[in-house]
């Protein structure tokens, strides 16, 4: 299983990456915490799978996108 992983604005620029792969995982929180080694999740952290919104507990499949990015705002 391989899933692609993005990170988006605040959060690359606080986990140090744009992208990685993870493996052996099952949901978008398995995701996180395989791509960040355990990092504690920001509040509000908004989650995609392949371009869709999406929960931490999501099911992930295999060649899926996940993406990660903080709260959007506009005006």
């Amino acid at each position: 299983m391989s899933i692609q992983v993005k990170f988006f604005a605040s959060l690359r620029e606080t986990i140090g990456i744009s992208e990685t792969q993870v493996t052996s995982v099952s949901t978008a929180g398995d995701v996180w915490d395989s791509a960040t080694n355990n990092s504690e999740r920001p509040i509000n952290v908004l989650v995609a799978v392949n371009l869709e919104y999406a929960q931490f507990d999501s099911l992930i499949n295999d060649g899926d996108e996940v993406a990660f990015f903080p709260p959007v705002t506009g005006g």
